[in-house]
């Protein structure tokens, strides 16, 4: 059996604490010290000391993973899934390792928006100087010019990126499921214009200056011997602080700032500004919205500070799983009418596909994604959204409201 370098570390403590106990009364206050100073250590901190190095590759070939033709992650020489155990007992290295893949399948996913999905990366803001933060978002060559049809893609909050659902199913399962690709080349193929938003980027990363701080000992006004035993306690302090550093973080890991991105440093910010700039100004006659969990959540914020413009323009809205509240996010009565027009959440249940559920909140009518998981019912609706928005678009033409929102399982609001 293995023990690690934190158990040993720990060990004479356990030991004295056990021998002390045995002793009488007057050993009460060593026994009051030992458990201050083990209340002091930090486990999560100590374990840091058994880590490899936190070096991981920048490349799928470096990891010796790639994607097969099912669109699965797979080892390269074995054919197996990804393994996130890679150092048993070792769960933070492994994060971290994660956590790279992760980096390197959301750069990958940018690729195949671009060379697989035929999409223009956009700068944003449109106007930025060469020098500050900057974000982009991805549109098709017809998404300003198509007169028709424009679908406008929102993922949910957390580490996913523009054209990801969720990167654990990206890893885990599928591109398929896990990217809203499927989504993208179907949306083309029917003649809609597309844009992909990208509300998680908020912010760029730059490393912490550090601050030199002068020594007060520069003063010239004290005396000499009163400098030089300030100085002592300064390298002292220095010494100690290095040496806990060293205990705290042996990996060395930098200190990081965050730099946010102008008129973009939230998803509410984003959705508004990629409506001021870009949706408003399209020629389409019809914009969806195809938006999930915290991306509706997003959208209702948009339709809070855009609600004329939104009703005007956006014909249907495809939520999957939104985590949106109309009462905290106070929208309006005239807000929550339209939503139970035109909008309809696909939500997690172990209901079959487009089974009505009911639902306590006056907004949009609520239906089964098909699953009882969060990040997959974007996926699981995915045939459904493309039918509710044909529908959406046939009823606008013919004056009609989509059969989804005329189904018997709405909530009477006005009785609430």
């Amino acid at each position: 059996m293995s023990i690690s370098l934190s158990s040993l570390i720990l060990l004479p403590v356990w030991i004295s604490m056990a021998q002390i106990q045995q002793g009488g009364p007057d050993e009460k206050e060593k026994t009051t010290a030992l458990k201050d100073l083990l209340s002091r250590i930090d486990l999560d901190e100590l374990m840091k000391k058994d880590e490899p190095p936190l070096d991981f590759p920048d490349t799928l070939e470096g990891f010796e993973y790639a994607f097969n033709e099912k669109g699965q992650l797979r080892h390269i020489k074995t054919g197996e899934p990804f393994v996130f155990n890679y150092q048993e007992d070792l769960h933070r290295w492994n994060q971290k390792r994660y956590e790279a893949l992760g980096e390197i399948i959301t750069k990958y996913v940018y690729e195949l928006l671009e060379k697989d999905c035929n999409l223009k990366k956009i700068s944003i803001p449109v106007d930025a100087t060469e020098s500050e933060p900057k974000s982009f978002i991805f549109m098709s060559e017809d998404a300003l010019t198509n007169p028709q049809k424009l679908m406008v893609l929102i993922h949910g909050s957390g580490v996913v990126r523009a054209g990801q659902w969720a990167r654990r199913l990206i890893i885990n399962e599928d591109l398929d499921s896990g990217t809203q690709i499927p989504f993208i080349k179907r949306a083309m193929d029917e003649g809609y214009g597309v844009i992909v938003l990208n509300p998680n980027e908020n912010y760029i990363e730059v490393e912490k200056p550090k601050i030199h701080v002068q020594s007060s000992s520069d003063s010239s006004d004290e005396p000499a011997e009163k400098r030089e035993r300030k100085d002592k306690v300064s390298k002292e302090t220095k010494k100690r602080r290095d040496f806990y550093e060293k205990y705290r973080n042996p990996q060395r890991e930098k200190e990081m700032m965050q730099l946010y991105i102008r008129e973009n440093g939230s998803p509410e910010e984003h959705a508004v500004y990629v409506w001021d700039h870009f949706i408003a100004q399209s020629a389409a006659e019809n914009v969806f919205f195809v938006a999930h969990s915290y991306g509706g959540l997003a959208f209702v914020e948009l339709m809070i500070q855009r609600e004329a413009d939104v009703k005007s323009k956006v014909t249907a809205v495809a939520l999957t799983d939104s985590v949106h509240n109309v009462w905290h996010q106070e929208a309006g009565k005239t807000i929550r009418e339209w939503m139970r027009e035109n909008c309809c959440n696909w939500v997690s249940s172990s209901e079959p596909l487009d089974t009505s559920v009911e639902s306590m909140l006056p907004d949009c009518p609520r239906v089964s994604a098909g699953t009882d998981r969060h990040e997959l019912t974007s996926w699981k609706s995915f045939p459904s959204i493309f039918k509710f928005f044909t529908e959406a678009s046939e009823a606008k033409t013919s004056s009609l409201k989509p059969a989804l929102t005329r189904r018997s399982h709405r909530i009477k609001h006005e009785e609430l």
